[in-house]
């Protein structure tokens, strides 16, 4: 299927691995213009020599080293795709984190943390990225958040920021369907991919996370990434034309929630 995004322009925030990149390689392998940014230089570099190889062209990505919890750096990124591919088309939000235990445990500060890495810097690219979809004539923004975000499960502050960030791509769907900008959220189930959680923990405690995936996940296996990616690239072409706020889950039946 032709996803018709050949030469549009994308940005994907936290994109120096795991479910980011593969986004961004989802979309570069569709014919996107992309931007990618992170903290890590090093492994920005790496991330940005594997996007050109797959969009088989140098000029085609763009990689910005970033620390999108800054307000700054969020308008800086927008700013250099917005000026280096002409337009701004597509947004996927991915960058985020949170810490903290339980209720008793959690700082004031974990919860802070929680809500500057993750919520802020989605609320910030948005509205910084919708002027250029407007011009533009329309666009598409996703939010990264999860199965957690929609049922209980995880720690109680991803619990919260997740479903922040599913509430807000419904909000955003509904005041943005006049300038035909699309937003939808993707709710990923348990992810592996090196250097990610998962993927650690596999590593520290492989008949653990066996048993783990024996009692709640059915497929018998943990998702990909490029599973998540591909996902994302279909929600950002017009063959999702009549796609908005809604929530994909992306978890291999692992979530139990109905809706």
């Amino acid at each position: 299927m032709d996803l018709q995004l050949e030469g549009k322009a994308a940005l994907v925030t936290g994109s120096s691995r795991g479910l980011g990149l593969a986004s961004a390689m989802a979309l570069a392998g569709e014919g996107c213009r992309v931007c990618i940014c992170a903290r890590g230089e090093e492994r920005l570099a790496r991330a940005a020599d594997a996007l050109r190889q797959r969009a088989g062209a140098a000029d085609r990505i763009l990689a910005v080293q970033a620390d999108l919890t800054s307000a700054d750096d969020i308008a800086m990124v927008v700013r250099r795709t917005a000026e280096t591919f002409g337009g701004l088309d597509i947004l996927v939000n991915n960058v985020g984190r949170a810490g903290g235990g339980g209720l008793l445990e959690a700082t004031d500060e974990d919860w802070r943390s929680a809500f500057d890495d993750t919520l802020y810097p989605a609320i910030r690219a948005s509205r910084l990225a919708v002027p250029h979809m407007q011009r533009g004539g329309g666009g598409a923004i996703i939010m990264i958040a999860s199965i957690w975000g929609r049922e209980s499960g995880g720690r109680m502050t991803y619990n919260a920021v997740k479903a922040a960030e599913i509430s807000l791509a419904k909000a955003l769907a509904q005041q943005l369907a006049g300038d035909n900008i699309r937003v939808n959220s993707v709710a990923p189930g348990s992810i592996s991919f090196p250097g990610g959680s998962w993927h650690r923990r596999q590593q520290e405690d492989p008949e653990g996370m066996a048993a783990f995936v024996r009692d709640n996940l059915p497929f018998g296996r943990f998702g990909r990434a490029e599973e998540v990616g591909d996902v994302v690239a279909f929600l950002a072409s017009p063959r999702a034309g009549w796609i908005s706020g809604a929530s994909i889950t992306v978890d291999g039946c692992q979530s139990r929630s109905l809706f």
